[in-house]
């Protein structure tokens, strides 16, 4: 796995996926609790957003090289070697 010290370019794009998850995150739980009408659509959108950020993180871990555009779009898919706990 990458690090902060060996890699720091792509620790940061590490870093901004997971920090943009979290916020993410947090604006669904927002919206869920502060809006009456919530509904599926909005949570698969939104949940989905979430997943991608989640699903490059995981992608990124040990490209010391970052990502080129053919690996992006396949890291922002649910990954196939990450079982479900």
């Amino acid at each position: 796995m990458i690090n902060q010290k060996s890699a720091p370019v792509e620790w940061a794009g590490l870093m901004y996926e997971l920090d943009d998850a979290y916020e993410h995150l947090a604006a669904l739980i927002s919206d869920m609790n502060g809006t009456e009408d919530f509904d599926e659509a909005d949570l698969r959108i939104q949940l989905g957003h979430v997943f991608s950020h989640l699903n490059r993180a995981w992608h990124r871990r040990d490209k010391a090289n970052g990502l080129n555009p053919e690996e992006w779009l396949e890291a922002s898919r649910f990954p196939s070697d990450l079982d479900p706990v």
